[in-house]
């Protein structure tokens, strides 16, 4: 048995745009409707979506079902949750608040194994390969890997060089709210001065050969990003969309 080959790492690397749900519920109902709805990916939300690990499983489980890829944000930068997260079989991570290389490089380490790595192995009674099924599951498993990293800070728009070279690092993910709330301008991200900044990191970003991903709030904003270079391109979140969803329902009928 292979270690499942990583299409939408295939796909980004290829430079075709692919288009993701933020998952936030914690529910695997919902992913996996979420999962048969057309999406590329679904992105499952460690890092403020009210779930444990459990309800994680659940989630990367039911969207097994289905045509869309699976990808984890996990709650912070650290190598123990990136370990607990590709033990799952998660193959594509996304890990906030990434401010320098350092810190780049140190997640790039924690998703492969020595000696390229720090992964620890563990896999043979995980998920991740069949619990044990894929005899050469840690020979395999690293080029099957994504990882990428969030730049949402002006620390990290200083840094976006030395964050997009990083080893391990296959993309960098835009995050335009915490952007812009760093550099002076909370609840504004379409300030002048944030989109100049997301302008800047995603032409070096794709300068260093990388992965450029962005979370739009309008299809508008989604087709210009992808113009500009962005595949990962998150449109939208569940819990925003049933709330916007229950709304008109109900205002239909008043």
């Amino acid at each position: 048995m292979q270690v499942p080959k990583n299409a939408l790492k295939a796909k980004l690397q290829e430079g075709v745009p692919q288009y993701g749900l933020w998952l936030n519920t914690a529910s695997a109902v919902v992913a996996e409707m979420a999962g048969h709805t057309g999406f590329d990916w679904c992105l499952i939300d460690g890092e403020h979506g009210p779930m444990t690990l459990s309800e994680m499983t659940s989630q990367v489980q039911a969207l097994a079902s289905t045509p869309t890829e699976t990808v984890v944000r996990i709650p912070e930068p650290a190598v123990w949750m990136v370990k607990q997260i590709l033990d799952l079989g998660v193959q594509t991570v996304v890990v906030p608040m990434v401010d320098d290389g350092d810190v780049a490089s140190e997640m790039g380490r924690a998703m492969r194994y020595p000696p390229h790595g720090v992964r620890g192995m563990g896999a043979a009674i995980a998920r991740a390969s069949r619990f044990g099924k894929m005899e050469n599951y840690t020979a395999e498993a690293d080029a099957e890997v994504c990882l990428l990293v969030q730049a949402e800070s002006a620390a990290a728009l200083a840094n976006i060089d030395a964050i997009a070279a990083a080893d391990g690092v296959d993309g960098v993910f835009i995050g335009p709210a915490d952007l812009s709330a760093d550099m002076g301008h909370p609840g504004d991200p379409d300030h002048p001065e944030v989109l100049a900044a997301m302008d800047h990191m995603i032409d070096r970003i794709l300068a260093a050969g990388k992965i450029a991903g962005i979370l739009t709030f309008t299809p508008e904003s989604s087709r210009a990003y992808v113009k500009k270079g962005t595949t990962f391109v998150g449109v939208g979140a569940d819990v925003a969309i049933y709330r916007r969803a229950l709304e008109a329902t109900i205002d239909a009928v008043r």
